[in-house]
């Protein structure tokens, strides 16, 4: 299982009238680094052919962040099946390594040509 990561510090913009992490900027953390994920190991033919769309996010909110927390955000896929890929993001507080937020996205792969759902070769799953 190929595991991708990045580090993330909170800005005052990341956070809601509580003084913590939005629930919203979770989501599009999210989204985000899964595509970082894929466009780091996607070749040029790969992206020009196809794209993802999502299907479903379900995210579970265990602890918040505050100003300047460093969040480290980990992603991976855990399950490929004809036209659809299972993801994980995790994101733990750098410091502690307290997991704050873990999600389940479900996505499906897009032919750019026909812009219709298309099934996952090898080589996308081995990605």
């Amino acid at each position: 299982m190929q595991v991708f990561e990045k580090l993330i510090t909170v800005s005052q913009d990341d956070l809601d009238e509580l003084n913590h992490v939005n629930n919203v900027r979770y989501v599009q953390w999210t989204q985000d680094i899964a595509k970082e994920h894929w466009l780091q190991y996607a070749t040029e033919e790969i992206l020009k052919d196809f794209f993802w769309v999502l299907l479903n996010h379900h995210i579970e909110y265990k602890s918040p962040a505050i100003l300047n927390d460093v969040i480290k955000l980990k992603t991976y896929v855990i399950k490929t099946e004809g036209v659809t890929s299972t993801r994980i993001v995790e994101m733990y507080h750098n410091k502690t390594n307290k997991l704050l937020v873990k999600s389940k996205t479900h996505w499906c792969l897009i032919s750019s040509k026909t812009l219709r759902p298309t099934r996952i070769n090898s080589e996308i799953a081995n990605l």
